[in-house]
């Protein structure tokens, strides 16, 4: 979908490179138009971890059209009321947290889809057909595969059952989440602790193995040997952080 620079984000990922992006807990959507104007191809718009609201959302998506900047939303939880308003922006992906299996991975997709093909989703349109100028029967088509839903691995369960989620139809990428994944090992950020950095490899070989589109919280030297279809190289908030630092320090 145009509209969401979707069609720019895959033509990167289908060429063999990675795209990059930020994560953005701000509200302040010029950081989200920001992102683009430096070259990011996705921004990481995150309800979950940060007091962005629905609208906020809105605005962060809204500033990405016409750029070549993908919109990827990643709600609170795995839950079809979270989702509704957010797929009713239409974003580019949206990024379901702690899916530990494939009855999870499926409750996600059926979510994400109309229930002309098995899905559960509510039916509204705003953005998603130029509001009503472009013909039904092409936006239900889209629909079909768009947003992209992103299943989010970041647990050990899903570790487990990895071969199970890979296998759900209508899964349009994997993400991993390395915190939580570590944490639930009790190795909260140990990411080069053997037992961490080998669940995390598991997870990445046998999703690349699949065909399925792989990306994550890619920020830190831990990850700059291991090949992801997307990576999401740190947040707003940690970005100007250091940049902050940095500056102070050179005083």
């Amino acid at each position: 979908m145009k509209i969401n620079n979707l069609e720019h984000f895959l033509s990167v990922t289908d060429s063999g490179k990675t795209a990059t992006g930020i994560v953005i807990t701000s509200h302040d959507a010029s950081i989200s138009e920001l992102a683009a104007d430096c070259g990011c191809d996705f921004v990481w718009i995150d309800m979950e971890h940060s007091p962005l609201t629905i609208v906020d959302a809105m605005h962060h998506v809204m500033a990405l059209r016409g750029t070549n900047c993908a919109p990827f939303v990643r709600v609170a939880w795995n839950l079809p009321y979270l989702l509704k308003p957010v797929l009713d922006l239409a974003p580019a992906a949206v990024i379901v947290p702690m899916v530990n299996n494939a009855r999870d991975a499926e409750a996600a997709v059926r979510a994400c889809r109309y229930p002309v093909d098995g899905g559960e989703r509510g039916f509204a349109t705003r953005r998603a057909t130029g509001y009503d100028r472009d013909p039904l029967a092409g936006y239900l088509e889209l629909s079909r595969q768009e947003p992209r839903v992103f299943v989010q691995i970041e647990h050990r369960e899903a570790v487990r059952n990895i071969d199970d989620i890979l296998k759900v139809e209508g899964i349009g990428g994997v993400c991993l989440g390395p915190c939580d994944l570590s944490a639930s090992y009790g190795k909260t950020g140990c990411f080069d602790d053997p037992e961490v950095s080998d669940a995390i490899d598991l997870v990445r070989e046998k999703t690349l193995a699949a065909g399925v589109l792989l990306g994550g919280f890619c920020a830190g030297p831990f990850w700059s040997d291991r090949f992801m279809n997307w990576k999401a190289i740190g947040s707003d908030v940690s970005i100007l952080a250091a940049a902050t630092r940095r500056l102070i320090g050179k005083k």
